[in-house]
């Protein structure tokens, strides 16, 4: 650990496996096809792992939807490349037809729009639409795609009959890291709204958010109400697209403290940045675990974690310790993997955390580093 570049987010490649072994089952005790969501877990350099579980990625615009085909699909060759979007863009859509197998559109608008040109591309390609079943206990307002004037998906409402005759599935995502009672409530809701129109449908894919690799999940009601679905609507195809599950306690963020002082109390600042490279503990929010240390007072030293930019709440947490933290030390975030360098900023300038595995065998590879070129290229 001393010797990795920090920030460093570091995945452990025993530890996904673990989580893609549960997944795996899953799909075959159900018999339905999990796809991952790259939003949630983008680290390309696992595809080769990843792919000999999963069946494939969904993606929500080109540029993740070309990873997937160049990277993933390269280590499966059966891989299927979902592609979604709140909407197309005209200059986009060619070339996301030409690389997917499923593209889902937000809106009946959009699939009218773009449903022709779409199919004369790739006649091969699969069409869905996103609805709103308009039911979800979404932990915050900022993740519930089923809120109050929600801009994703179709709610029955708004349900266009005119654009049954060009569609192969229909999708839905309703859930936030939530277990199995949650999205048997959401399917009640789904098949009372739109059940009459499952009839000539390939699939329905139930989306992410299903929290399948936490401790407490209940794995087996998920296989049960996939099955039971299955069985009312003549053994239609189910995908679920997690991407949390995927990449849930696989890894951490390590940092090294660069100085301490007291104001009031005792504030040491790291090399790292909640509000760069752990925005969800700012957004959701929520207080990231950190190895070896306690609640604010449980242990004889306090300290306010900092990050190492100028915004004033850039602030990981209070932390207590059994020793006084020296300049150099390692600070461990445990479970940083998920949803978090797919969201990193440069704000500042300050660096992108590399990118590190920590294989079977005990070793860290560094995958990536990044610098000042990774910086000021986006920005000329």
């Amino acid at each position: 650990m001393r010797d990795i570049p920090t920030p460093a987010y570091v995945c452990e490649e025993e530890l996904l496996e673990k989580n893609l072994k549960l997944l795996e089952y899953v799909q075959e005790e159900s018999g339905a096809k999990i796809i991952l969501a790259l939003k949630g877990f983008a680290m390309w350099s696992t595809f080769d792992l990843v792919a000999k579980y999963l069946q494939g990625c969904t993606a929500s615009g080109l540029h993740e939807a070309k990873l997937a085909r160049e990277e993933f699909c390269r280590h499966n060759e059966k891989a299927e490349v979902h592609t979604y979007s709140p909407a197309f863009k005209e200059e986009d859509i060619e070339e996301i037809a030409k690389i997917s197998d499923h593209i889902v559109f937000n809106s009946p608008n959009q699939l009218k729009r773009f449903v022709l040109k779409v199919k004369e591309i790739n006649p091969n390609i699969e069409i869905s639409l996103r609805l709103n079943p308009e039911v979800s206990s979404s932990p915050v307002d900022i993740y519930n795609p089923c809120g109050l004037y929600s801009r994703l998906g179709t709610t029955l409402a708004n349900f266009d009959e005119s654009i049954l005759e060009h569609l192969d599935g229909l999708n839905f995502h309703a859930l936030c890291e939530q277990d199995a009672d949650a999205l048997e409530e959401v399917l009640l809701s789904f098949e009372e709204k739109f059940g009459k129109y499952f009839k000539n449908l390939k699939y329905v894919n139930f989306g992410g958010g299903h929290h399948i690799t936490r401790k407490d999940y209940d794995v087996e009601k998920l296989v049960w109400l996939i099955k039971e679905f299955k069985k009312k609507y003549n053994n239609i195809d189910v995908y679920l697209e997690p991407g949390e599950a995927v990449g849930w306690q696989t890894g951490y963020l390590v940092s090294t403290v660069l100085d301490t002082f007291h104001n009031g109390m005792d504030v040491a600042i790291l090399d790292t940045s909640a509000e760069a490279h752990m925005p969800d503990t700012l957004a959701m929010p929520y207080r990231a675990d950190v190895r070896g240390s306690g609640e604010a007072g449980e242990k004889p030293y306090t300290y306010r974690m900092g990050g190492n930019t100028c915004l004033a709440g850039d602030i990981m947490g209070d932390y207590s310790f059994d020793e006084p933290l020296k300049i150099g030390d390692k600070i461990i975030f445990e479970d940083q993997i998920h949803y978090t360098f797919v969201k990193n900023t440069t704000f500042n300038g300050i660096a992108l955390p590399s990118l590190a595995i920590k294989r079977k065998d005990g070793t860290i590879e560094v995958i990536k580093q990044f610098g000042y070129d990774d910086y000021k290229g986006r920005l000329s």
